[in-house]
């Protein structure tokens, strides 16, 4: 058995440093012991120093995000998890895509923990004047993070107040800046903070964006647990302020204007045509989809396609925009690449009348080639355009997940079109929080000239269907 001792700082390196070695010689996961800091591990274990060199190793990008997030949470296994992931990677290196793994959605669980971990930290720390006899502020805080995650979240306050001094003490260990310097040392007890001037500061701040009439306090310490409320001066306002919520809601209320500007008619309109939309049966919503003319490009579509299954489905399928054969028939996903759509569900095991499949965009967008039409993509602002209906399909549905079937679809739900290969078979969130599945759009498989690559990756494409499934709650 070899025993592993990992510093404090620099453990995300030197966890990789050992692991490379580790590789080289072929060392299985099980004959070693991993340890951060001074002490632990197994008494007859044999001391592995740290070494020199090792060989590289090619791995998956999404695998060292992983882990450079997951060693610094506070599970005492999370070193042994990230080597034996990284030696199955040596026999399936498309393991990180599969977030059906056990292993892989055990370290991914760590990793979102420690990232939010990490944005409370940058949220929470409240800095005290500690007075200075030189030209630089010297500042002194205190914060108890739930992972020991200092070191990836010191440098983040070093860029933001370069033009000062300071020290964060955690009971983990210390982060100093000191002439644009940040180094870390031992663990010290906690210091005596003053008062000063900026605690007045954030509590003016806290009561001046404290909404009494959205009080929800369940979702408040969600985001601001009570952990943290002893190190910030603001958190001693919140028991008068929501003991005070009900009165100063309906204060709020009875100053407001009886009269409305001229411009929130056209406001109230646009909310009830959105009400009338959702409430509506699919016939009407169909007819009112139908004469959208928010874009040109109802101009020259035959008609518009909506999307199409049951307004309870579980999972709804979101593709770009209709094709040739869609916007003749009036239905989403009935060309080639539904055809191949199709199939890929069937091998996945979802039955698609159960599924409801529509498009971000609602008409089809083309350029004519003699009796041919061949097809555009739209561009930003016609996505925005049609977001707005595609919302709405999305309320009168509200699936238990969203599949974004290609970039389109990915910037729609979420804004962002960046990178869909790196992202694909990832869970992530559309803009209003809900679980989306990022996957390919069926037409990049038919682009595919090799029949092999082809193949690969229509087997891949099914993969993310079944993850979409099994992602679903029993």
């Amino acid at each position: 058995m070899l025993r592993v001792s990992l510093p404090k700082v620099g453990t995300y390196e030197a966890w990789r440093n050992h692991a490379r070695a580790f590789l080289a010689s072929e060392t299985p996961p099980e004959d070693i012991l991993w340890h951060r800091g001074a002490g632990g591990g197994d008494l007859f274990a044999a001391t592995v120093p740290t070494p020199r060199a090792a060989p590289q190793t090619t791995v998956p990008r999404d695998f060292v995000a992983l882990a450079r997030l997951a060693v610094h949470h506070s599970d005492p296994e999370r070193f042994a998890r990230l080597y034996a992931l990284l030696w199955a990677l040596g026999t399936r290196p498309r393991l990180t895509d599969d977030r059906g793994d056990p292993r892989v959605a055990h370290l991914n669980r760590l990793a979102k923990e420690v990232g939010r971990d990490r944005h409370k930290m940058h949220a929470f720390v409240r800095f005290r004047d500690m007075g200075s006899q030189t030209d630089r502020r010297r500042f002194a805080a205190w914060f108890e993070p739930s992972h020991p995650i200092l070191e990836i979240g010191a440098p983040f306050f070093a860029k933001r107040f370069g033009d000062m001094d300071w020290s964060i003490f955690t009971p983990d260990m210390t982060a100093h800046f000191v002439a644009g310097t940040l180094t870390f040392t031992d663990p010290a007890p906690r210091p005596d903070l003053p008062d000063d001037a900026a605690e007045d500061l954030w509590r003016t701040y806290f009561r001046s964006i404290f909404n009494p009439a959205r009080l929800k306090p369940k979702a408040m310490q969600a985001e601001m647990p009570k952990k943290y409320w002893r190190n910030m001066p603001e958190a001693g306002l919140i028991p008068e302020l929501i003991a005070t919520a009900e009165s100063r809601a309906r204060e709020m209320a009875e100053a407001t204007p009886t009269l409305a500007p001229a411009r929130a008619e056209k406001v109230a309109a646009r909310v009830a045509q959105s009400q009338e939309a959702l409430t509506a049966s699919q016939d009407r919503f169909h007819a009112a989809l139908d004469a959208c003319t928010r874009c040109p490009l109802h101009a020259n579509a035959t008609q518009a396609v909506p999307g199409e299954g049951p307004t309870d489905a579980p999972l709804m399928f979101v593709g770009e925009q209709p094709g040739d054969r869609e916007d003749l028939t009036g239905r989403p996903f009935t060309g080639p690449a539904g055809q191949l759509f199709d199939r890929a569900l069937a091998s996945a095991g979802i039955d698609r009348t159960t599924a409801y499949v529509t498009n971000a965009v609602k008409h089809f967008k083309f350029t004519p080639r003699g009796k041919r039409r061949l097809h555009q993509a739209p561009n930003r602002e016609e996505i925005a355009h049609c977001r707005w209906w595609l919302d709405l399909e999305r309320e009168r549905v509200r699936p238990d997940l969203t599949v974004a079937l290609g970039a389109t679809a990915l910037e729609s739900l979420t804004g962002d079109r960046r990178a869909l290969l790196e992202r694909r078979g990832r869970i992530e969130e559309t803009t209003d929080g809900a679980p989306l599945l990022v996957t390919i759009h069926p037409s990049y498989i038919l682009r595919l000239p090799d029949p092999v690559h082809k193949a690969e990756e229509e087997a891949r494409f099914i993969e993310d269907l079944r993850a979409a499934r099994a992602h679903l709650p029993t």
